[in-house]
C-alpha cells in the first residue's frame, strides 16, 4: 500500500485569548492594506512554527513523535510575549506581514534549536538561516503590483504595535497542513508536553 505524503511542520500552538488579541491587530491591518493586496492568515490558523518539514510520508510520523519527546525532555513550560511588528525581508519589498516573538529567556531559541537537532538524522536537515521567532498575519498577494507593496510596507512601518499578549508554552505540536482554495486547514497530529519539574 502506498505510502501517503503529508505535509507537515512543528510548532507551538497558541491559546485562544492570545489569538484574539493578535486577530484585533490583523483587522486594523486589513482595514489600512490596499484592497486583496494581502492574502491574510485566518486567526484560528496562525501559530508559532519552530520547524517546516514539508512532505512527510505518513510511516515517518512515529519517528518524528519520538524525536520531538526526545528533544522536549529538557524543557519545562515558560512563556514568551508577543509585541511588536514588522515585514519580511523588509518595509520596501513586504511580502509576509508578520508581529514580532519576545524571547526573554531564550528558551524558545533553545527549544528550536533541540528540534532541529532531534529531527535532522531523520532527514530534515537544520535550517541554514538563523531562527526569527514571529507570527505571521499575512502574505502579500503575489500579483500585487509595486504601489500596492509600497503601501503594505508604509503601513506596517507606521503601525505601533505594543503588547498584544503573551504565551505559556506547554506543548510541542507536529501539524499536518492541507491547503485549500479558501486556505489552509490545520491538523494536529502529536502534541508532546513539556513537564513541569517537581
Amino acid at each position: 500500500m502506498a505510502d501517503e505524503i503529508l505535509r507537515t511542520f512543528i510548532a507551538i500552538e497558541l491559546d485562544e485569548p492570545l489569538r484574539l488579541a493578535i486577530g484585533r491587530v490583523q483587522t486594523k491591518f486589513k482595514r489600512q492594506a490596499p484592497t486583496g493586496s494581502v492574502k491574510w492568515v485566518a486567526p484560528d490558523g496562525i501559530h508559532l512554527t519552530l520547524k517546516f518539514l514539508g512532505e512527510t510520508p505518513a510511516s515517518r510520523v512515529p519517528a518524528i513523535a519520538a524525536a520531538l519527546r526526545a528533544a522536549c525532555a529538557g524543557f519545562q513550560p515558560f512563556e514568551f510575549s508577543v509585541e511588536g511588528r514588522g515585514c519580511f525581508p523588509n518595509f520596501r519589498r513586504p511580502r509576509v506581514v508578520w508581529v514580532a516573538v519576545r524571547d526573554r529567556g531564550q528558551m524558545l531559541a533553545h527549544l528550536q534549536a533541540a528540534i532541529e537537532q532531534h529531527v535532522a538524522p531523520l532527514g530534515w536537515p537544520a535550517e541554514a538561516r538563523g531562527f526569527s521567532p514571529h507570527l505571521t498575519l499575512g502574505r502579500v498577494a503575489p500579483y500585487a503590483d509595486a504601489t500596492a507593496q509600497a503601501a503594505v510596507g508604509q503601513m506596517v512601518e507606521r503601525a505601533v504595535v505594543e503588547q498584544i499578549g503573551d504565551q505559556r508554552v506547554t506543548a510541542v505540536s507536529l501539524i499536518r497542513s492541507d491547503l485549500q482554495p479558501a486556505g489552509a486547514i490545520y491538523t494536529p497530529l502529536v502534541h508532546v508536553a513539556l513537564i513541569a519539574s517537581g
